[in-house]
């Protein structure tokens, strides 16, 4: 039986329901395809919108203002903000499934990264839903909402969009907040969480500047300025602004300009 091509692959793991199966899936694909000179490309595969990617019946999918926040004094808030992670990680799995599959045109290396960034996202999900069982939970048990997925809807026609909106909105917010729950984690003593917190900044901030070489390799390609396009896509999109405060530092490791930041901090 020949190999799937690099979009089928792509694909079928993304539609994958089984929370680690898809996990697993995720880390083999990059295994067998990040070498692979050149990639196996196939012009079979019809691009389909995938509005529900593979995923369990839980966690319950409600709105973002439905999701509860709980003291991270309790041992159940802090499973409540690990599940949140958790869930985050999950969807960012199949992001990057969806960029390899979706966005057929792109040179070689695109998917390998994104094939790079799904395996992370899955080690990332593993590490997290290994902390929630010795919690007591499971991946599921909390309530969860889809704002992630719902972006990668919006934004599945244009790759240019999604790697402006995606990495360097969604997956960048993640680079302010978390250390500021690194914090409030270290006051209350849940050093385990902490420690894979810290090796998801780390790696997030490699995805975002994936998303960032992409996103200005696009740019190039249609001969615009980045920084006004990302600057024009946040206001069709997102309502012109950014939610601050910025972690200005793991941004500019992750692609973007002293010049950049200084204008975002002003729409913030």
């Amino acid at each position: 039986m020949s190999q799937p091509s690099i979009h089928e692959a792509a694909y079928q793991c993304l539609m994958q329901a089984d929370v680690m199966s898809k996990v697993a899936e995720a880390q083999t694909l990059y295994q067998q395809y990040a070498q692979e000179q050149p990639l196996l490309h196939s012009s079979q595969v019809a691009v389909q919108r995938v509005q529900v990617p593979g995923r369990p019946d839980k966690p319950v999918l409600v709105s973002p203002q439905s999701v509860k926040s709980r003291k991270l004094t309790t041992p159940e808030g802090r499973a409540t903000l690990v599940h949140a992670v958790a869930h985050i990680e999950f969807n960012a799995i199949n992001l990057a499934l969806d960029a390899v599959y979706r966005f057929q045109s792109m040179p070689d290396q695109f998917y390998r990264d994104w094939l790079q960034v799904a395996a992370e996202e899955a080690k990332h999900f593993s590490l997290l839903q290994a902390r929630l069982q010795a919690m007591g939970y499971q991946y599921g048990d909390m309530p969860a909402h889809n704002g992630l997925w719902e972006m990668a809807v919006k934004t599945d026609h244009d790759v240019l969009i999604r790697m402006a909106l995606v990495p360097r909105v969604l997956e960048a917010r993640g680079l302010d907040v978390t250390p500021g729950m690194i914090q409030r984690l270290e006051q209350v003593g849940d050093v385990e969480t902490v420690s894979i917190l810290h090796v998801i900044l780390e790696e997030e901030i490699g995805h975002v500047a994936i998303g960032s070489r992409w996103f200005k390799y696009c740019c190039e390609l249609q001969k615009i300025e980045p920084e006004s396009t990302f600057r024009a896509l946040l206001k069709e999109y997102m309502g012109g602004g950014l939610r601050g405060p910025f972690h200005t530092q793991a941004r500019l490791q992750a692609g973007f300009t002293e010049q950049e930041m200084d204008r975002l901090s002003t729409l913030a």
